[in-house]
């Protein structure tokens, strides 16, 4: 019980830290400079020696009685976006030149450090390590997969697997992969859709994740015991990520939402691992004490190392070698619980 009640604490200590993450305020997409600088590339397409192509005046490509679903209405307003996209990259560059050579420290941008972009990058280290951690996921689901379905027995009867949660860890698969994925997406291209859809899956994730912790700590099989459970829940998360999308995308509020569903669901872990004497509660304390960490890295913001290299980056990077873990975690948990019901069926 010692081991099990120093969990407890760390778990509780760690969770508290979560607690205090904070968002910064952006201070550079406020500086009258930088906006100056942005209005005018709009109007001319060039800032400094960069030429604009996707920025045109407005009346040489506005067509009126045009309908919505004309192809050159469409790329009309993807010629506005990259235009405003790239009239944004190419101030924020000149202004952090300027900053520079005062000899002041990088700001933020629309709530995102000065990172240089690599083709169509915009974030290009983060880009990169959301599609290392997406498949990470993959090849963790793929091997529960394959475990639970053609190496460990199945039920006679209906040829089933004896794991009570095979399905449970389906669905938390895909709803990993989809967040990973829009993540990529999102670091490739910060538009207001990729930033709406990374968001969302993010919560949809943190809210399944949650669900599950409840479910399996719980030790929760019947069916309709699992909707009670979900349900309010699954109605919470479902009204936030409406609130997100179709009133205000609250970079706060979301903040808070998803470091306390986070860190109810770590609480929940450390505890059911020590409670139950897992045997492999030190993988699950692993994942549950790293992961509580290295989400502490939010709290100790830099600007990118390089103009690559941040602290949300590092974020991603560490999230690699804890994602092996948990699925290694989830894999000998379907081991044990087939291992214990197979007994009791003989």
């Amino acid at each position: 019980m010692g081991r099990s009640a120093l969990a407890v604490r760390l778990a509780s200590l760690l969770a508290f830290g979560l607690v205090l993450v904070f968002v910064e305020a952006s201070l550079g997409d406020v500086d009258p400079r930088y906006r100056t600088c942005v209005r005018e590339c709009q109007a001319t397409g060039i800032v400094g020696e960069n030429v604009i192509s996707h920025c045109q005046s407005k009346e040489n490509y506005t067509s009126v009685g045009v309908s919505w679903y004309n192809q050159e209405q469409i790329y009309i307003q993807w010629k506005e976006l990259n235009c405003r996209t790239d009239c944004r990259y190419f101030c924020m560059m000149q202004r952090e030149g300027e900053r520079q050579s005062l000899g002041l420290s990088p700001v933020k941008y629309h709530g995102k450090w000065p990172f240089l972009r690599v083709s169509v990058f915009q974030e290009p280290l983060s880009t990169a390590l959301s599609a290392v951690n997406l498949l990470m996921h993959f090849t963790g689901w793929l091997s529960f997969f394959l475990l639970v379905n053609y190496k460990l027995p199945l039920r006679p009867q209906t040829k089933r697997t004896y794991y009570e949660y095979t399905s449970l860890w389906h669905i938390y698969a895909i709803l990993s992969m989809n967040a990973w994925f829009w993540s990529s997406i999102f670091h490739t291209r910060d538009i207001e859709l990729t930033e709406k859809l990374d968001y969302s899956s993010a919560v949809a994730l943190l809210g399944y994740s949650l669900i599950l912790s409840l479910l399996r700590a719980f030790n929760v099989k019947d069916e309709a015991s699992r909707v009670m459970f979900a349900a309010p829940i699954l109605a919470f998360v479902t009204t936030h990520i409406l609130y997100l999308n179709f009133y205000e995308l609250d970079y706060g509020w979301n903040m808070k939402v998803c470091v306390v569903m986070a860190a109810v669901q770590l609480l929940t872990w450390a505890v059911w691992a020590g409670v139950s004497r897992h045997p492999s509660r030190l993988k699950l304390w692993t994942v549950v004490f790293g992961g509580a960490l290295v989400m502490l890295l939010e709290l100790y913001d830099f600007p990118p190392y390089m103009g690559f290299a941040d602290a949300h980056s590092l974020w991603h990077a560490s999230t690699i070698p804890l994602t092996y873990l948990w699925w290694s975690f989830i894999k000998d948990d379907a081991k044990f619980r087939t291992s214990t019901l197979s007994k009791k069926a003989k």
